[in-house]
């Protein structure tokens, strides 16, 4: 589900639902365990715990969502996520764990910055320090769209040299639908001065600024939530010079810009 609470606010701002509060009952045994993991003996003194996504603003649902857990600093996090999915398999699809280092902080290019704005409006602090403190609210603009999608032309080169290696269609083909969406929820926020990274109100509206790109957007939408599981001939058409996923990469290029290099 979509952050209700997402969006901007009066001084244009980024404004999201994440809190500790919101976080349902249900899932804080698994926080717990996670949270426990810091303090074993090896653990380096500066590694830090978030959560984030749908269990940070408090709309995540019991055996269906993931929980979405960002570590700085801390190793073995992948081998930490694979155990606790297992321990509380009842509770959850999975328990993913996203890697950083405190050098991703550093610099004021546009990747680094789009980590800032999500660590700051998207992350809820848990254990170790807390790198968001001291963080301002962002501005709710291109440049943070930038920042969060800007590499979406990477990813559409990455796409292309997977497609005839890649065992799954499906897989490729839900990736290229929630990044794809992503960059589209950029779009819709720098178009309509507003602020979302729901993938299903950016396929819709996108597809009311541009009437032609609806089908394809509707079809992505439904691989992101898999609905419908893609094919490889359906893959190859996003992935063509003329595909959806192309065709969205010329937009960004051309209303938000692209990270250096492209």
């Amino acid at each position: 589900m979509s952050d209700p609470d997402e969006g901007m606010a009066a001084d244009g701002t980024i404004r999201t639902g994440a809190r500790r509060d919101r976080v349902p009952a249900i899932f804080e045994p698994i926080l717990t365990d996670a949270i426990a993991f810091l303090s074993q003996p090896g653990i380096p003194d500066g590694a830090s715990l978030h959560v984030y996504g749908s269990v940070a603003n408090g709309t995540a649902r019991p055996g269906a969502s993931d929980v979405d857990l960002l570590s700085i600093g801390l190793p073995d996090a992948p081998d930490l996520g694979h155990r606790l999915s297992a321990r509380y398999a009842d509770r959850c699809r999975g328990v993913e764990i996203a890697t950083a280092t405190t050098a991703d902080l550093a610099g004021d290019h546009d990747e680094v910055y789009g980590f800032r704005v999500f660590l700051r409006h998207y992350c809820v602090h848990l254990a170790g320090p807390d790198q968001s403190a001291g963080l301002p609210a962002f501005p709710a603009d291109a440049r943070a769209a930038r920042g969060f999608n800007g590499d979406i032309a990477r990813f559409l080169g990455r796409w292309r040299q997977e497609l005839n290696a890649c065992p799954s269609a499906t897989d490729l083909g839900i990736r290229i639908a929630r990044k794809t969406l992503l960059a589209v929820a950029g779009l819709v926020s720098v178009n309509d001065r507003t602020w979302t990274t729901s993938r299903a109100y950016a396929a819709r509206r996108w597809g009311q600024i541009e009437p032609g790109l609806a089908v394809c957007l509707t079809q992505l939408h439904s691989w992101a939530e898999r609905e419908q599981q893609p094919v490889p001939s359906q893959v190859r058409d996003a992935l063509s010079d003329d595909g959806i996923a192309a065709t969205i990469v010329r937009r960004f290029a051309t209303l938000i810009g692209l990270w250096p290099d492209h």
